[in-house]
């Protein structure tokens, strides 16, 4: 498989083609328990599926709990079940990050958290009581969650090593483990990080902000509010009244907060990783996540990753973005307006990193099918920005998966003999565009992932259409140094 590297804001081949990768999260959360020795999707009965749905990269997490139940023993033959998915997912031609995954720190924390082993979790004595409402309700006034994460972050002395140094010595351990695998994309170091305190204190800024923008913003009608207390869906009407714009005018109010935050504990932690990933392998794409409270639309203040005082040629941003209403059943009424909103903020912090980006968790779920427009409305935002993405999550016992799969299911550019404009997927009449520059002449032609059998091609080059089951395949297009445009009806 072609190595992949950075340039500018693109992803790019050995080719040297640009290059879109879209897949889905499969993901392990559990902690080690009693010897957890196999992640929970290592049948890999889902990775042909993958291939025939043209996923070219899956985002694949597990815990560091799972990784080194003990100080500096690190639980290899869980890694090797880990490294058979990766090899699996090789076969296919579809591409690997790792991600080493947590929520609320530790499910020493909460039953509904995974992440840190319980040798590194320290509360200072701050009881540790479960959450009541929803699921990540510690992290907004848990007082236990918020002095574990203090410690992290302060690299609190561990058996005489500070807690950041054991996990980037576990992420050297992990990097050189798999630097034999090819498809090996990339290293995505902490999924979400949550400030800790401050992070509490952002969240009482949010609620106050939220008070002071519903009583004196005009654009927030007041008799109308009222009135939505008696009906049935009376919180569905009420968020509608904050759209985008509304939305992070709230949100701004903890954005200094985490600013200081994400350049004084964040963009370090990045920094001491990826040097220890660094020092064993020049390999992969080095990810810089947003934190926990970017996910709802604060702009993230980190800074590009550095290896020995220099910058690291190749790091992306991988940012999440999620409606109020997401794991719920009233995920059917999630806002284009509000996530809209939210992932401009993200595209500001690509700007500002000059990085490419794959957005690493996005979606959602519900019953019925009204949600599916939402994801739909994502998914063209995804391409207007030229964006890769995985979406969240893959569980085979979904019963609305083959639903979500006929939205994910679409055609987009593979890989591109050149810079790509644009690209647009015309859902309604069936037909896929790609504009591009193509400054040489390439060994490797564009391909095109094509959901379902096509009709015509329009196109100035050569073209061949190679299937890949029996209802999708690839269109491979030849063409010379010039602007192109590929037009696909299906």
């Amino acid at each position: 498989m072609e190595k992949i590297l950075v340039n500018g804001r693109r992803f790019v081949d050995s080719f040297g083609r640009e290059r879109i990768f879209f897949g889905m999260n499969v993901t392990d959360k559990a902690p080690f328990g009693d010897g957890k020795t196999e992640h929970c999707h290592a049948s890999c009965d889902w990775v042909g599926k993958f291939s025939e749905y043209g996923f070219n990269i899956v985002r694949l997490g597990f815990t560091w709990s799972a990784v080194e139940p003990e100080i500096g023993k690190y639980n290899t033959t869980l890694l090797d079940s880990v490294k058979n998915i990766v090899k699996e997912c090789e076969k296919k031609g579809i591409y690997v990050f790792l991600d080493i995954h947590q929520d609320l720190y530790s499910d020493v924390i909460d039953k509904a958290g995974d992440g840190a082993p319980s040798w590194a979790v320290f509360t200072d004595g701050k009881k540790i009581v479960q959450h009541r409402f929803v699921w990540a309700d510690r992290y907004f006034f848990g007082s236990a969650c918020h002095k574990a994460f203090d410690n992290f972050w302060n690299n609190r002395s561990v058996e005489g090593k500070g807690l950041i140094d054991h996990f980037a010595s576990m992420w050297q351990f992990i990097s050189e483990y798999f630097d034999d695998c090819p498809n090996v994309f990339g290293f995505d170091m902490l999924n979400e990080p949550f400030p800790g305190t401050p992070g509490g204190k952002i969240f009482k800024k949010l609620i106050v902000n939220l008070a002071r923008t519903t009583l004196f913003d005009s654009r927030i009608k007041k008799t109308k509010l009222i009135s939505s207390l008696f009906k049935e869906n009376a919180i569905v009407e009420i968020l509608d009244q904050y759209t985008g714009d509304i939305f992070l005018k709230i949100t701004d109010a903890g954005s200094k907060i985490l600013s200081k935050f994400d350049k004084e504990k964040y963009s370090p932690f990045l920094n001491k990783v990826s040097s220890s990933i660094r020092s064993v392998t020049d390999n992969g794409i080095l990810f810089i996540e947003g934190d926990y409270y970017s996910n709802i639309g604060m702009l993230s203040g980190t800074d590009p990753i550095t290896v020995n005082g220099k910058r690291d040629a190749n790091q992306c941003y991988s940012p999440h973005g999620y409606d109020f209403f997401v794991d719920t059943d009233l995920y059917k009424y999630a806002s284009d307006s509000r996530v809209g909103a939210i992932f401009a903020q993200h595209k500001k912090t690509q700007d500002r990193l000059s990085v490419p980006v794959l957005v690493g968790e996005w979606g959602g779920s519900s019953k019925g099918t009204e949600w599916l427009s939402h994801l739909e409305f994502l998914l063209d935002t995804f391409d207007s920005y030229r964006w890769s993405s995985t979406y969240w999550t893959f569980t085979p016992d979904r019963p609305e998966q083959e639903l979500v799969l006929d939205v994910l299911k679409r055609p987009r550019p593979v890989a591109v003999t050149g810079n790509i404009i644009d690209y647009r997927y015309d859902k309604e009449a069936d037909i896929f565009t790609v504009n591009f520059a193509q400054d040489k002449e390439y060994d490797a032609p564009t391909e095109i992932y094509c959901h379902k059998p096509i009709k015509e091609v329009t196109t100035c080059g050569e073209w061949e259409y190679e299937a890949l089951s029996e209802s999708t395949g690839k269109l491979i297009v030849r063409t010379k140094p010039g602007k192109h445009r590929i037009t696909v009806k299906f």
